[in-house]
């Protein structure tokens, strides 16, 4: 198997998975009432994605721009680039369910290919999904149309373009993932800072395209915050906009670009901030007695000064289940570790250490225990696994699947527990055993993330189930002054609920925006915002 491929069925790389060890399997058991079963996908090889409805025109007028190579319609490309990684898109796959899948992949090399791709698909009305990772969790890959579509693959567009020294600025193509992206910046002594969970498989066009978030976000800055100027292609023509770190010249139109996930335009080149790459790294754990305590100890640090680089606080639950380290689920951190924080610094040898002592002397002033430099390692070094876990769930018969929010410090503690309220009476009018966690992600002086993971039994129909559960926490969320989503993007699953949050006046304007860039529709209909107009056919007559 080509090894930039993700396992198709799952999370990551094929060989990483492996199953859960006995004892987490009977922690479950006793916990959700589930037990090994035979719950492997089907095999790669015995899925038929639905015919080609690319018509031969289309077909060739996209091969004619990119080459005969980069257009690709078998069957396992096909389904490769069906829907994205939430716990029902790998249920719906692992049993072979496509009917989804794109017509055809689409592999341009640059912004001029990509341009002409967009023209040729508005003209004959082929929808368009920009693919970069493929990491989406909310729906982002799988457009609101029954007619023809391809999956407009970035990994081509892979380079470092240019890097100012002087402004600590680097200008990156969308299609390459973090991991690249970072090598490619160490080589020249900075890094960008930005590592969200999706880091290993997520791109930097991704990363823009949903506002991403990333771990170290309390030091380094959202990924939003990072991006100085951005080139996007549209069928009507390019965008080339920032030019300066800050401007008074009008409204910020970066900002309708961040965030739409393709719904207006692709993204072929984004420019960010870059830092000098640390000399040290530390991370360290602490116990607070309660989540209100830790929350409030959080909320100190950010508030009164630079808080650490890394900075997360999970629940009683999370932390009894042993969730803020995947690799122990099951087996708690310690006696007494009521919730456990998990905190990081960057930055040079004397840099870290101040940090280090102010920090210390605010956390203990609020109560928190410091336990040492181990809990905050094995945090590090397990920090990419959390997907990897939920495959191996699944294999057992569990469901596994997360949600996010943020908003303001004064509304965190009523947003916690009627959300965690939400979720346990949706799952248990089911009839599913579960356990809901949650954890504190980033902070900010105004206010925090919070993310909930939720374990239950798969039940008879677990994609049901989720979406009624799904449909409560939304509600609760935007009832309880939170946003419907902090970092995983819109998609399908919030664009309902991010029309409720910026209102009908504010959905108008941004069909404004979109109907001035892709009057055809093409650019990846359904997601961010309802369809306006009918979506494209595109169909082989």
């Amino acid at each position: 198997m080509d090894p930039t491929h993700m396992l198709w069925s799952g999370w990551g790389d094929p060989g990483r998975a492996a199953p859960l060890p006995r004892q987490v399997t009977d922690v479950l058991g006793e916990l959700l009432g589930v037990r090994p079963a035979d719950g492997r996908p089907v095999e790669l090889t015995a899925i038929e994605p639905p015919v080609c409805r690319l018509t031969s025109e289309a077909k060739e007028a996209v091969t004619r721009i990119v080459g005969a190579g980069h257009v690709l319609t078998d069957a396992e490309s096909r389904v490769r680039h069906t829907r994205g990684k939430s716990t029902t898109d790998l249920l719906r796959i692992r049993a072979g369910a496509v009917g989804d899948a794109p017509d055809a992949v689409v592999m341009p090399a640059d912004h001029d290919e990509v341009l002409a791709v967009l023209r040729a698909c508005s003209r004959h009305q082929i929808a368009v999904v920009p693919f970069g990772g493929g990491t989406s969790v909310v729906g982002g890959l799988t457009p609101g149309t029954h007619g023809c579509f391809i999956a407009l693959d970035l990994r081509a567009m892979n380079r470092l373009t240019a890097l100012d020294t002087v402004s600590r600025t680097a200008v990156l193509q969308p299609g390459l993932r973090g991991p690249e992206a970072e090598a490619l910046l160490a080589g020249q002594g900075f890094t960008l800072g930005h590592f969200p969970q999706s880091y290993e498989w997520a791109t930097i066009g991704g990363f823009a395209a949903a506002r991403s978030s990333g771990q170290a976000s309390a030091g380094y800055g959202r990924f939003d915050d990072m991006v100085t100027a951005l080139r996007v292609a549209t069928p009507e023509g390019t965008l080339d906009i920032g030019r300066a770190p800050r401007s008074a010249a009008g409204p910020d139109l970066r900002q309708l670009v961040l965030g739409s996930e393709g719904a207006f335009g692709v993204i072929t080149s984004v420019t960010v901030r870059v830092h000098p790459a640390p000399e040290t790294r530390a991370y360290e754990g602490w116990s607070f007695g309660s989540f209100a305590a830790g929350r409030d100890a959080l909320r100190a640090l950010a508030q009164n000064g630079r808080p650490p680089t890394v900075l997360r606080l999970s629940d009683e639950t999370e932390t009894m289940i042993g969730l803020a380290d995947p690799g122990s689920l099951g087996t708690a951190p310690g006696p007494g570790t009521d919730c456990l924080a998990v905190v990081g610094y960057e930055g040079t040898a004397v840099e870290v250490s101040g940090h280090r002592t102010r920090t210390h002397t605010e956390l203990r002033e609020h109560g928190g225990v410091f336990l040492g430099e181990a809990p905050g390692e094995k945090w590090a070094d397990g920090r990419f696994s959390a997907p990897y876990l939920r495959d191996a769930l699944l294999d057992i018969g569990a469901f596994a699947e997360t949600l996010e929010t943020a908003a303001f410090w004064s509304d965190i503690p009523a947003l916690y527990e009627n959300v965690r309220t939400a979720l346990t009476t949706a799952l248990a009018g089911a009839g599913l055993p579960l356990v809901v966690m949650c954890h504190v992600s980033h902070v900010y002086p105004t206010g925090a993330s919070l993310y909930f993971t939720v374990l239950s039994a798969q039940g008879d129909d677990p994609v049901a189930h989720w979406a009624l559960a799904k449909r409560a926490a939304g509600e609760a969320i935007l009832a309880s002054g939170g946003t419907i989503s902090h970092h995983h993007g819109v998609g399908s699953d919030h664009r309902d609920g991010y029309a409720q949050e910026i209102g009908p006046l504010g959905v108008a304007v941004l069909h404004a925006v979109k109907d001035r860039l892709d009057p055809s529709g093409i650019l990846n209909p359904g997601i961010l915002l309802p369809p306006a107009q009918s979506p494209p056919t595109g169909a082989r007559r």
